[in-house]
């Protein structure tokens, strides 16, 4: 699969991109684990525009991640304008639009899946974007449709290609649905098989499990498929997607040991990265909360985990567990 120049080869597994989540330690891993594209963290046009530090921070890339995307939104073409051109002046390898995310403080406000109310502006922007960018491919993400009764889908995906996109990624809810119910890739697969689309289109939504993203290659035709939430807690996910997919055979669990010992790791580097020991824990705690789902007993030990305040002490409980 090719976006603009980038070749990602046969069937890549991609990151989403995730507020919070997808900071430079946590892609640093997957990259280790074999994701084939990863994104930033979604940033605000209008925080780029204005220069604010916590912002601009996001943008940051090493080149041993690459390739790595930056996404952005707003709900004001001119804005979005200029915080493209921003963005392709820090490197990145795709500059992707938001047309996706469905919380309230940035859909309800008429950005991310906000715009799915106003098609021919969510046109208009991708186009004035496309137009700015000078060499950088620019993709979008979105989803089925605001609601039930609007999976207008196929059409804008059609739509957004003729204005010059390079890839598109489907979530295959709406956003009425926010991340609730089971995502629905009959429409995904509908995107993909229009003849007039010549565009990569990669799926989005419930890929979990390794048997599940190759069902999503063979079953609905997608260029590539991309995991969000089941990385959180799990980045080795994409080592196990990655290998299922050459062999056709499951990797065995990870160790509880394992677990732990990579937690570990994970945890000493976002401490370094954020440079500051209580809100590197605050950062993390996300993916403690998750990384031991599933194991019998472990509710007393996992709150323990949640309410540690130093590294020592979260090190110290980790080491128990090996």
């Amino acid at each position: 699969m090719k976006i603009g120049q980038l070749d990602l080869g046969e069937r890549p597994v991609l990151l989403a991109p995730m507020e919070d989540v997808t900071d430079m330690p946590f892609r640093r891993l997957c990259k280790g684990y074999g994701a084939d594209l990863m994104y930033t963290e979604f940033v605000s046009a209008d925080a780029i525009v204005r220069d604010i530090k916590s912002s601009m921070k996001k943008l940051d890339i090493e080149d041993r991640e690459r390739p790595v995307g930056v996404q952005i939104y707003g709900r004001e073409i001119e804005p979005m304008v200029e915080a493209a051109k921003i963005v392709e002046a820090s490197g990145p390898d795709i500059i992707d639009i938001n047309f996706g995310c469905p919380v309230k403080k940035i859909a309800g406000k008429g950005a991310g899946a906000g715009m799915l109310r106003d098609i021919p502006k969510m046109v208009e922007m991708t186009r004035q974007i496309v137009r700015a960018v000078d060499h950088t491919p620019v993709t979008v993400k979105t989803r089925l449709g605001w609601d039930e009764n609007s999976k207008y889908v196929v059409d804008t995906a059609e739509r957004l290609q003729d204005v010059g996109i390079s890839a598109i990624t489907i979530h295959g809810r709406t956003r009425s649905q926010m991340y609730t119910g089971e995502a629905d890739w009959t429409l995904i697969g509908e995107v993909k098989r229009n003849p007039r689309m010549t565009i990569p289109v990669i799926g989005n939504g419930d890929i979990d499990s390794a048997v599940k993203a190759r069902e999503a290659f063979d079953r609905y035709g997608v260029d590539a498929v991309m995991i969000g939430r089941a990385s959180i807690g799990k980045p080795w996910i994409f080592e196990e997607v990655k290998h299922y997919l050459a062999t056709g055979e499951e990797l065995p669990e990870v160790s509880v040991g394992e677990v732990a010992r990579r937690l570990a790791r994970q945890l000493d580097d976002t401490v370094a990265w954020i440079g500051d020991e209580r809100r590197g824990i605050l950062h993390i705690r996300r993916h403690i909360a998750v990384s031991f789902k599933g194991i019998p007993n472990f509710k007393e030990k996992r709150v323990r985990l949640l309410r540690a305040e130093s590294v020592s002490e979260i090190k110290e409980m980790l080491r128990e567990l090996e």
